[in-house]
């Protein structure tokens, strides 16, 4: 009897599910998806989801725009994990194969993702807590809730996805540990913190840690800068030709919270025109306030789902003798299979990829926990 080997589409449609389940960061946040087909560096345009403000009715209404308001994402990461296959392999079962080569290749595009979603903790500029002090206590969970207050998030569909070292010290705290008392033993049980003031709560091995610049040690920083614009100037007396600032460095300028949108080094001591997030105040000029820098440190995240985005199109099948096929979800992912054979190796391959790319929505709307 000859064997039954597994298809592309077979193969693609059980990757898919298996992805979806590794997934931590990719199932927290907003994501977009069409069906037509994306080459890699493509740049395309997307919608971002609607905001509004409720008025006060007055005789008439105050019309305000949808769907006016875009973002440009650029497709600019491929997550591929390509394996060497033999008939012994794609005679099996789909549940076997899957169990055999599926689980791993899709928890490493799951993480492939999730790092990339985590990266853009460089664009919130809004943070709590203290870089170098692991979060521990259900204070840093209200500090972050209070940072989303005051920017106005909507309190449906927040989450916080913690580092391990956070997430350990968090679980072990009374307020999770007495949780069999109201009925849910699930963080005892499972590590799970589950929803803790308004916020879903996750670990994520993903979650980045910032290095600053040199330049945030100083003492002694200053910024000036022209009101509604949205970069400054930063001087040290004290400071070195070689002071650096990172992209992502947080800091306090007037009570308002900043973060660095560009690397920049120091000329004796002078930082001219760092580009930042968000604007200058529009009532006046920043003429030399004294500046309070975010150290290094871990950086957890607290958001809305709008947020940060993932953005994802389908690849095209390739061209020549392979065999593909991309599965869709209906939340937004498509995963392509491709099966094909090297005659310079004589191996057969299976490609198993993704098209995406990362995008900050709405920094607002987030917040770093510094730890």
């Amino acid at each position: 009897m000859a064997n039954n080997f597994l298809t592309a589409q077979m193969i693609a449609r059980e990757a898919l599910l298996r992805l979806q389940s590794n997934f931590v960061m990719a199932g927290l946040v907003f994501t977009d998806y069409s069906s037509e087909f994306k080459e890699l560096g493509d740049t395309i345009q997307v919608k971002k989801p609607a905001t509004f403000i409720a008025d006060e009715f007055g005789g008439t209404v105050n019309l305000q725009d949808v769907g006016e308001s875009s973002v440009l994402v650029k497709l600019d990461k491929i997550a591929d994990v390509s394996v060497e296959v033999g008939s012994k392999e794609l005679s099996l079962n789909i549940q076997d194969f899957g169990a055999q080569i599926l689980d791993g290749a899709t928890l490493a595009i799951a993480e492939k993702v999730d790092q990339d979603l985590c990266g853009l903790y460089k664009d919130i500029p809004y943070f709590s807590g203290v870089g170098g002090t692991t979060p521990a206590a259900v204070t840093d969970i209200a500090n972050a809730m209070l940072v989303m207050n005051k920017n106005r998030a909507p309190m449906a569909s927040r989450n916080a996805v913690w580092d391990p070292n956070a997430q350990a010290k968090l679980v072990s705290q009374d307020f999770l540990v007495n949780a069999n008392k109201s009925g849910s033993t699930d963080a005892l049980r499972n590590a799970s913190m589950g929803r803790i003031m308004g916020f879903d709560n996750y670990m994520d091995q993903n979650v980045k840690t910032h290095l600053a610049g040199t330049y945030t040690s100083l003492t002694d920083v200053k910024a000036a800068g022209t009101k509604g614009t949205a970069a400054v100037t930063l001087t040290s007396t004290a400071g070195t030709s070689t002071g650096t600032i990172k992209q992502g460095d947080v800091f306090t300028i007037n009570g308002n919270q900043y973060v660095a949108k560009a690397d920049a080094t120091a000329v004796t001591g002078v930082i001219s025109n760092l580009p930042i997030y968000p604007k200058l105040p529009s009532d006046a000029d920043v003429v030399a306030v004294p500046v309070t820098f975010g150290k290094s440190h871990v950086a957890s995240l607290a958001f809305h789902q709008n947020a940060l985005g993932l953005v994802s199109r389908p690849l095209e099948p390739p061209m020549g003798g392979a065999t593909s096929y991309v599965a869709t979800s209906p939340n937004g992912l498509s995963l392509r299979v491709t099966m094909g054979y090297d005659m310079t190796t004589k191996r057969n391959m299976i490609s198993i990829d993704t098209l995406y790319g990362v995008s900050t929505l709405y920094p607002e709307l987030a917040t770093r926990i510094l730890g």
